[in-house]
Formats: structure tokens, sequence, C-alpha cells
């Protein structure tokens, strides 16, 4: 089945599977890089979208950064395979380190782990967010030539009480993303 486009989130904690109309597909990934990835993958073999979107919540490290950002541009921040290649790059790929979506501003760096806490390399690198799903992705749809966009809730400080704060606040950007969405389309 072909849709114009397909609609990739973690949880349904964070996007109810009621919260679109029928017409548009919700998948729910899960959390983590791989699963993203498959999550991917299996959306566009089922639906062959022209756009995919990510919603999701994900942690602030630019203090001048809230509410609901859409994202220009994604890199790993846990792909450490020093003294092979620096931290962020994959060693041996001709695959980019960063990957670009036709709009948004600001600057997502993803990875398996949670953020706890100050991470210098974030900040070198202007990065205004961290998420653990974006990367991958965005990653699967370049792969096939399939342009996305990523919305990204500011659920936390990613800082030690990050935790207790996304399961505060991790349904909370639905209504702005749904907005959102509803002028695109």
């Amino acid at each position: 089945m072909k849709t114009p486009l397909v609609i990739i989130t973690a949880l349904e904690r964070e996007l109810a599977p009621t919260a679109l109309s029928s017409h548009i597909p919700i998948l729910y990934s899960g959390i983590g890089k791989i699963n993203a990835a498959l999550a991917t993958f299996k959306a566009i073999q089922q639906y062959q979208p022209a756009l995919i979107i990510n919603f999701g919540t994900a942690g602030k490290i630019n203090p001048k950064c809230f509410g609901l950002l859409e994202v220009k541009k994604v890199i790993q921040r846990d792909m450490m395979a020093e003294p092979l290649a620096p931290r962020g790059t994959v060693p041996f790929s001709d695959k980019p380190n960063a990957l670009y979506s036709l709009y948004g501003d600001c600057v997502c760096a993803t990875g398996d782990s949670f953020v706890t806490g100050r991470d210098d390399w974030l900040i070198y690198n202007q990065v205004d967010v961290v998420d653990m799903e974006l990367y991958a992705i965005a990653s699967v749809a370049d792969e096939f030539g399939i342009h996305w966009r990523s919305f990204k809730y500011l659920s936390d400080e990613a800082n030690e009480a990050s935790g207790k704060e996304w399961a505060d606040k991790a349904s909370y950007g639905e209504t702005l993303f749904l907005e959102r969405l509803s002028a695109l389309i």
C-alpha cells in the first residue's frame, strides 16, 4: 500500500494510536536506534511513503530551546570508535556522519543512552537536543531516498532528574505536534 507519509514514534505514550485519522499510519518503533531502524525499514516496505515524519521526546542541551522543535541536522552521539575514527564517525564507512532534513533549524544527537549530565562534546558540536531514535530513522530514509522531517518535544533537561522529568512529561508534546502536523497536511 502506498501512502504519502508515515509517522514513526517510539512509544504510544508520546503519540496515542487514536491521535490521527486512519489514513495516516503511525508506527511505534520502541526505544533505541536498532528498533527505530527496523520500524523505518518496515514502514518503507509496507507503505512506500514519500515522506517519513518522526515525532518524539528529547532532552534539552541548548538552554535557549523549549517546546516543540523541528530538527534540521542529526548526528550520532554514541558512535565512539576512537582511535579508528573520531566520536560520531563510523570507521571505514563512506556514509555521511550528519544527515539533514529539508526543514527545521535545530541539531539533534542520537544515542542508545539516556543523557543525564553535561557532555562537552555535545556543546562543542552545537547540539540542541538529544534523543534515542532519529539518526537511525534518518539513515534508513536516506538510504532509500525518502525525505524525512522530525519534531521533538523537549521533555527533560538532560540532567540527573531527566528520568523523572521524561516520565512526567512524555505525553505533553502530542497536542503541539498535532497542531504542527495539521498545518503541514
